[in-house]
């Protein structure tokens, strides 16, 4: 995607054919884009500090760390933007080789992480993912997690807290609906909003997703909240991230609107949550959200159908 930035034509996003030469990619001063095309890591660099923003997946962890090598910084700061698989399963790589980075999360994403039944599905699911990415020709540098790494000691960030890198802020946002635990990151000096997975599992062509797998009024909320951010960078967890404010307002609006389609037409549906969430699991389960296992995604889909009738 072409976009004047700063007053001068960029591509921002990465595209599938784009392989790893597109990162680490500097994003505006002080911020990067990290990881691969399906999986995005923001790095916020200050002249005190920094913070990597996402940890991913292991089959990630060992790429990420040779691009942080390549710009050489050193993260002061590790931050988990919720509690899932697929966001947290990095966590154990970059944590051994950064040992001395302090970890951040939200409120809610520790007591999630230790419940028995995550330990199990978080450590199946990074296994397959991890042999995803090998099928797809993006070699994982060390083998899949064998338990999803704990967060009882990591730094808590509530909503409205900041965080001073030097000449840039970190401001936390609580962001339901989507995940308990689950935080954004605003950056007020670059109007850079990193959303994750707030708006939506990001597909390169036809936008987002919705994913109101906790809450569906409080995901809404959510991004009517965040679009009220100036924001002219939005760094969201797949196939991203988006850049100038045009893109990003719309990008908002599509995300809302995909969250309201989908709960009317499962509201409008006689079918029974068996009956829709297969309907669903149909039409979602290709492209990129074939790197997750069949049995992770009929349980998107059964939490859609849920939240949507309980809304």
């Amino acid at each position: 995607m072409d976009i004047d930035y700063f007053g001068r034509r960029m591509t921002f996003g990465p595209s599938e054919n784009q392989g790893a030469e597109f990162f680490p990619r500097p994003l505006a001063e002080g911020l990067w884009v990290l990881g691969n095309y399906y999986f995005n890591l923001y790095l916020v660099t200050g002249s005190q500090a920094s913070a990597l923003i996402e940890v991913g997946v292991s089959a990630v962890a060992d790429t990420v760390i040779r691009q942080l090598e390549s710009i050489g910084i050193n993260p002061s700061f590790l931050v988990v933007t919720h509690p899932h698989a697929d966001h947290v399963t990095g966590l154990q790589g970059l944590g051994e080789r950064y040992p001395v980075a302090l970890v951040v999360a939200g409120d809610g994403a520790a007591d999630f992480l230790a419940h028995p039944r995550f330990q199990e599905t978080a450590a199946r699911e990074d296994r397959h993912i991890w042999q995803a990415l090998k099928d797809r020709g993006l070699e994982p540098g060390r083998p899949p997690v064998a338990q999803a790494p704990g967060l009882m000691n990591c730094l808590i960030a509530r909503d409205g807290d900041e965080m001073d890198l030097g000449g840039l802020t970190l401001r936390f946002l609580e962001a339901e609906g989507h995940s308990p635990g689950n935080i954004n990151v605003y950056v007020p000096e670059l109007e850079a909003l990193v959303a994750s997975d707030s708006l939506g599992f990001h597909f390169e062509k036809r936008g987002f997703l919705p994913l109101f797998l906790a809450d569906y009024a409080a995901y809404v909320q959510t991004i009517r909240r965040l679009s009220s951010f100036s924001t002219r960078v939005l760094c969201v967890a797949h196939q991203g991230p988006l850049s100038g404010r045009e893109v990003a307002a719309a990008a908002f609006q599509q995300a809302r609107q995909a969250a309201e389609a989908l709960h009317d037409r499962i509201l409008s549906s006689r079918q029974d949550v068996d009956s829709m969430a297969g309907e669903l699991f149909r039409e979602f389960y290709a492209e990129a959200f074939l790197l997750y296992s069949r049995e992770t995604v009929e349980g998107v889909c059964k939490s859609l159908v849920k939240r949507a009738r309980q809304a």
